[in-house]
């Protein structure tokens, strides 16, 4: 056997008494400490995250039972024997011919035509969940490809398309509905139309800017090197990259086109009565004034509409300190300093109070020590003065 092989054979055992030892170190901690090793993936640890935050769980509490309103809404209407068309002006109507208010046959009182608050209130949940996911989904796509292509070729296509984002943004929103709407007519494929229409712009110039600072990272450009084409490069390298900001900028969408759809009901160019939305039953309410005698027309569909878009935009905002968790300690570090600033500031003029006592207090003193002090002198300088 030769020197050589000698040391192989010794540099083997060697390592595999290492890793053996070091196994064994790991059981022994492994015991000692009673906890395993978990492997999350990036959709769990997310979710950890998310579960710390109160707000966010709560607002993702109230979007499920929204969810759940909206599916369920045919069993709540054969449950409470009201069809969200039906006008049931025996029960539903006073002898004044004014609605009643809620009671145990309608939970969330009447309208003005004697229909149930409470059932229309859900099928309006299926329209306005339904505008909001499906418009903010479509705006983000639209967004995706518009900012992906102005982001990595630039140039003139840059251009083109950036001058396309500034054209959109300064449209007037009513203004063209009102167009539209007067020549296509109204209708919920008008309104998913000009929400979508109205519902990418911001979302593309985000895009846009991540991906002209992705695509000078060193990984692009090594698979550029490598030959990859364009395509692929937008497809493995840019477009996982942008997983975070899709995901929260279309979930921080989805209240915006919800009140998109209820300003548009709400103004007659949206959702066509007797179909429910929210806008509407705000707009019924609003337009003969019955909310003065009859305030739950106006407040619980407001409050919907309230809740909901509240709810979707902390849930965004938790989503993004969840999906990217440096930039959620870094907000909380400037909220810990900005509250650190203002206590500083309020503490100012206490302080400047006892620098100013104390100065007067050792000002007072010294006057004292002075005063006490002159005569002793005056009188040593007499007597100097006598002999």
């Amino acid at each position: 056997m030769s020197e050589a092989t000698v040391r192989n054979s010794t540099s083997t055992d060697a390592k595999s008494s290492l890793g053996s030892v070091g196994s064994a170190r790991n059981k022994v901690h492994g015991r000692a400490s009673g906890r395993k090793v978990e492997q999350l993936s990036t959709g769990q640890a997310t979710w950890r995250r998310l579960r710390r935050d109160k707000a966010s769980m709560i607002a993702l509490g109230f979007i499920v039972f929204l969810i759940l309103l909206a599916v369920f809404a045919p069993v709540l209407a054969s449950v409470t024997g009201h069809d969200p068309a039906q006008q049931y002006r025996e029960t539903g109507m006073t002898a004044n011919g004014l609605p009643t208010g809620p009671s145990a046959e309608f939970w969330f009182g009447a309208d003005q035509l004697g229909r149930d608050e409470l059932v229309r209130i859900a099928y309006g949940a299926r329209v306005s969940l339904l505008v909001g996911v499906v418009a903010s989904m479509c705006g983000s796509l639209i967004a995706v490809i518009i900012g992906v292509l102005a982001g990595y070729f630039g140039g003139w296509v840059d251009t083109i398309l950036s001058r396309i984002t500034d054209f959109v943004m300064t449209i007037p929103f009513l203004l063209c509905a009102l167009a539209l709407v007067s020549v296509f007519g109204a209708s919920i494929g008008m309104c998913l139309f000009v929400v979508i229409f109205f519902s990418w712009a911001v979302t593309g110039r985000v895009i846009r800017a991540q991906v002209q600072v992705l695509k000078k990272k060193e990984f692009v450009e090594a698979a550029r090197s490598l030959g990859a084409s364009d395509a692929s490069i937008i497809v493995k390298d840019i477009l996982p990259n942008l997983t975070e900001t899709i995901i929260v900028y279309t979930t921080q969408g989805i209240p915006s086109c919800i009140v998109f759809e209820a300003s548009l009901s709400f103004l007659g160019m949206g959702i066509v009565p007797p179909t429910p939305s929210w806008g509407g039953m705000l707009s019924e309410a609003a337009g003969n004034s019955i909310y003065m005698v009859a305030p739950w027309l106006v407040f619980f569909p407001g409050l919907f509409l309230l809740m909901t878009t509240l709810s979707f935009n902390i849930l965004g905002d938790g989503l993004r300190d969840a999906l990217d968790p440096k930039a959620g300690r870094r907000m909380l570090a400037k909220r810990k300093r900005g509250r650190g600033v203002k206590a500083v500031a309020h503490a100012m003029p206490v302080v400047a109070q006892v620098s100013a006592a104390k100065s007067d207090i050792a000002l007072a003193t010294s006057s004292a020590v002075s005063s006490l002090a002159t005569p002793a002198i005056s009188s040593q300088a007499s007597m100097k003065g006598d002999e």
